[in-house]
């Protein structure tokens, strides 16, 4: 279980680091390395909620998961991302918005 959560937190993370670099990648003007780091934030979102999906089948199948503060903060950076991923896809279109005017 800890591994599962740990590489919830681990893909999470990349996935965020990804989209911040692609929001900065947008503001260089660079929006062929933007595009690429958001492909891979979206790979390491995908990773992340495979984990995620894997420990809700586990338990719709009867194995309880064991509440613990490490899968709340998993889930929260989880969340976060997925929620980054969708204001840096935004911010990368003002970014090109603005650099065609």
């Amino acid at each position: 279980m800890e591994q599962i959560v740990l590489n919830l937190i681990m893909n999470s993370g990349d996935a965020r680091s990804y989209a911040m670099e692609a929001i900065q990648a947008a503001k260089d003007g660079d929006f062929n390395n933007a595009e690429d780091l958001m492909k891979k934030c979206n790979e390491q979102l995908d990773h992340a909620h495979a984990a995620q999906t894997n420990l809700i089948h586990s338990e719709a199948s009867g194995n309880k998961t064991e509440f613990s503060l490490l899968l709340v903060h998993a889930q929260d950076h989880l969340m976060t991302t997925i929620t980054l991923k969708d204001l840096a896809l935004e911010i990368i279109d003002i970014h090109k918005k603005i650099d065609a005017n």
